[in-house]
């Protein structure tokens, strides 16, 4: 029996979802260079799910259904205002908002693909609310409700500041929602899937991987991104600041990957967006920094960003909590969990690894009076 730590580079199935080959990430055989450029968030979601990017047609009853189904239950923002809101970490009353919401779905545990498709449905259109409504409700203010006719990008956006968003931030976050959506068999995935392989319902399969997410091994790099640069708050200051770091052996946050060897494929398209909105708030000393930062630490130590790295100015130039940024990843890679979740239920096989015993042998038992 072979021990890999971590799993690393062990194949623990197969699928059509996504994939990460020669540095290159596809969604269902589709370059994520192609759809960063072109595709909507909801295209996104039902080429995840459907296997097939949609026409005119299931695109608008896509949206129509995520619209309609965006509301989550009042007794969810009551839960939400009785918290001690100040030492509430998001991430942590997101993934108990999630949780809550099966009880309010009489179809919760109804396996049947009907079931499971229009449960999807409600967890990819209610994330966005829960997140917004707890921001709004820790700032002392109302949640503001979805509206219809806004795209899924927008109207998070709208909810989240109670006022429409121009069409550049429209683009970054669509954009940023896109890349984020589904990365093969990372760590909050893998945990949806061995959920579901015990059949247990897809809110305990989402919940799940939302705990998965909530380590900061796993989701958190880009406010850690944030902290880091608001740390080093000027671009004269990036040079001493990455010297003393990599004299004292300090993890550079944003850089890196493992499993991208060359490059992280999503970095380049959040640069650009960065550039764009730190110039239009008048703050381009975010993207200059992270630029400055770029060219220093992939030259003295041959590490590329990550797709955390530039998202970090994008969000803070869109006026998000720094501490939403890993939340706004969930109201990404829901969308990636789901497309999981549904096929491992199509072909599933309880996921049981071993593990290789390495602690004490021989042992007797000794009465506890001779002990």
């Amino acid at each position: 029996m072979t021990t890999t730590r971590g799993l690393e580079g062990v194949v623990a199935t197969t699928s059509s979802i996504s994939s990460i080959v020669d540095d290159v990430l596809t969604y269902r055989g589709y370059n994520i260079d192609d759809l960063a450029e072109n595709a909507s968030f909801e295209e996104v979601i039902y080429l995840l799910w459907n296997g097939k990017l949609p026409t005119k047609e299931e695109l608008n009853e896509l949206k129509s259904s995520l619209s309609k189904n965006a509301q989550i239950p009042k007794e969810i923002i009551d839960q939400m205002k009785s918290y001690s809101i100040e030492s509430v970490n998001p991430m942590a009353a997101v993934r108990t908002a999630v949780s809550t919401l099966a009880l309010y779905d009489e179809a919760a545990d109804d396996m049947s693909d009907e079931a499971n498709y229009l449960k999807a449905i409600k967890l990819q259109a209610k994330l966005p609310t829960i997140v917004t409504a707890f921001s709004r409700i820790r700032d002392g203010k109302e949640p503001v409700a979805p509206k219809e006719e806004l795209s899924f990008a927008a109207n998070f956006l709208y909810m989240l500041t109670g006022e429409e968003p121009e069409d550049i931030a429209i683009e970054a976050f669509n954009k940023a929602l896109v890349l984020h959506a589904d990365h093969e068999l990372n760590a909050s995935t893998f945990t949806a899937r061995v959920c579901v392989a015990t059949l247990s319902d897809m809110y305990s399969g989402v919940t799940a991987a939302i705990g998965a997410l909530k380590g900061p091994l796993h989701g958190g790099a880009n406010e850690r991104v944030m902290r880091m640069l608001s740390e080093i708050d000027t671009v004269e200051n990036v040079e001493p600041y990455l010297e003393r770091a990599f004299a004292n052996k300090e993890k550079i946050m944003g850089f890196g990957h493992r499993v991208y060897k060359q490059g992280d494929p999503r970095a380049k398209h959040l640069r650009e967006m960065s550039r764009q909105l730190t110039s239009v708030t008048g703050e381009s000393k975010w993207y200059e920094m992270s630029t400055k930062m770029e060219g220093i630490v992939t030259s003295e130590k041959g590490l590329p960003p990550n797709v955390d790295f530039y998202s970090a100015s994008v969000y803070h130039s869109l006026g998000i909590d720094h501490d939403l940024f890993t939340p706004i990843f969930a109201v990404s890679r829901v969308s990636g969990w789901i497309a999981h979740i549904l096929e491992q239920y199509s072909n599933n096989r309880l996921i049981r690894p071993r593990a290789e015993y390495t602690g004490d042998t021989h042992q007797t038992y000794v009465p506890i009076d001779q002990r």
